[in-house]
């Protein structure tokens, strides 16, 4: 089962600045104008590194990955940052605030051995983009280090890791700072070999879920093939062989999924779609109210009917997903029961996954009912993913976008139980909260 190892990270030094001020999100919820606030914010700020800024000049020999590298390069020899005298792991915890009420979420740094998909050891929920894999493989190949960790999944009810592990947090932590949201996070430098023994040990008899980072786990393989065909290497493990992930035992309190919902933009009229929704939803209005005042009655009535807990191949549910069509019509679409839904799905699904929100939205009502494929899913001009519900309101009302679908988050039990069968959801089926953050640590390959 899973691979895990020690490393020598490589971290920021005590003059380089204020953590706060040098990390980042994962380059892949950072716009241009996120990017020049944190090129704004510190001149080490590891946005230099992980997401650079692009010019029209560029060329093959300078570009934003050739300039990361220089910065990283520069950057150690200048001492801003340092590696590790030993092998080590590292020990996080997050502290925020979700609906109301604080949580705290561990995860601890380590490396974990490359493995193909197909081996049922490093597990895939969610496809990925091709373009978005070159990027961050041309970024490696500059740089030859991971800038941010893949966000893993383990199954530990019985809380082991943290057990193993709670003498090293009674300590003060190695990096204390709040971030600009406010969340407070701590790290601990663990190199005692026989703490790190019992968590390999452990970790040997896991797998381990991909919950965010699906498109830097694929381009760490292509990397370690590249790799092995540049220096022609025999069959034995070298850095490349591993990536470094941050992973989350799935049974921790403070592991939170929130939705991502979509906007679409098609040539029909509303009237039209609600024919075709009709037939197989039952559609419940919800006026909006002046400046949106209803829209938090709207979310709270979708979210009270998420799905039951346990999820497998008999449990029945009826799906719910939300609906903007402009003008203040909101809408409640229900799937009705006992319906009989023409093929939608691809050959080979579960009933699970069949029955799972995104799958309907995307492949039944998307594909099926509007004749927006799988190819148009990442094309901005047909479909557009954004998370903030006032937000989706506004655009659909200034007609750049027909209509916004609203979800309820996927399940941390749907996804389980997809990916251990081998399938796949369509993209931003899931969005884990917080995003682990880029700067904490890096791994030299």
């Amino acid at each position: 089962m899973a691979t895990v190892i020690p490393f020598k990270g490589i971290r920021y030094s005590t003059g380089a600045g204020a953590m706060n001020l040098l990390i980042t999100p994962p380059y892949d919820v950072i716009n241009e104008k996120k990017q020049e606030y944190f090129y704004q914010l510190h001149p080490n700020n590891i946005i230099r590194l992980e997401y650079g800024k692009s010019y029209s000049s560029d060329t093959e020999e300078d570009n934003r990955h050739t300039r990361a590298a220089a910065v990283f390069s520069s950057w150690l020899k200048e001492g801003i940052l340092k590696k590790e005298n030993s092998p080590a792991i590292y020990l996080c915890q997050e502290r925020f605030n979700h609906e109301g009420r604080e949580r705290t979420r561990n995860s601890f740094i380590c490396s974990v051995k490359l493995e193909p998909y197909e081996k049922g050891i490093i597990i895939p929920h969610e496809e990925t983009i091709p373009k978005h894999k070159a990027d961050r493989l041309s970024l490696m190949q500059a740089c030859q280090a991971n800038f941010s960790p893949i966000f893993g999944l383990y199954v530990d009810p019985d809380r082991t890791i943290e057990k193993i592990t709670c003498d090293q947090t009674q300590r003060d932590p190695d990096i204390s700072f709040t971030d600009e949201d406010n969340h407070h996070h701590s790290l601990w430098t663990v190199t005692d070999n026989d703490v790190i023994s019992q968590v390999q040990r452990f970790m040997a008899g896991q797998r381990i879920f991909i919950a965010d980072g699906h498109h830097r786990y694929e381009t760490a393989l292509a990397y370690r093939d590249w790799r092995r065909e540049q220096e022609k290497a025999p069959l034995e493990e070298y850095s490349y062989d591993f990536v470094m992930m941050s992973l989350v035992n799935i049974n921790d309190p403070g592991l939170v999924i929130l939705p991502t919902h979509r906007l679409v933009r098609n040539n029909i009229e509303s009237e039209k779609l609600f024919d075709l929704l009709s037939d197989y939803f039952e559609l419940e209005i919800f006026p909006l109210g002046e400046g949106h005042e209803n829209l938090n009655i709207f979310m709270s009535a979708l979210k009270s009917r998420l799905k039951p807990d346990k999820i497998c191949e008999t449990t029945q549910h009826r799906s719910i997903i939300g609906l903007y069509t402009g003008n203040g019509g909101l809408y409640l679409l229900t799937l009705k029961e006992a319906i009989s839904l023409p093929s939608y799905a691809p050959a080979g699904h579960s009933p699970v996954w069949q029955k799972m929100d995104v799958s309907l939205l995307h492949y039944f009502i998307f594909k099926k009912l509007l004749a927006v494929g799988e190819d148009k899913w990442t094309d901005e001009n047909h479909v557009h993913y954004n998370r903030n519900e006032d937000d989706l309101l506004s655009i659909v009302d200034a007609g750049n976008y027909q209509f916004a679908f609203f979800l309820n988050p996927t399940l941390i039990e749907e996804i389980t139980f997809v990916a251990l069968n081998g399938e796949k959801l369509p993209q931003k089926s899931t969005y884990f909260y917080p995003k682990i953050i880029t700067g904490l640590v890096i791994n030299l390959l």
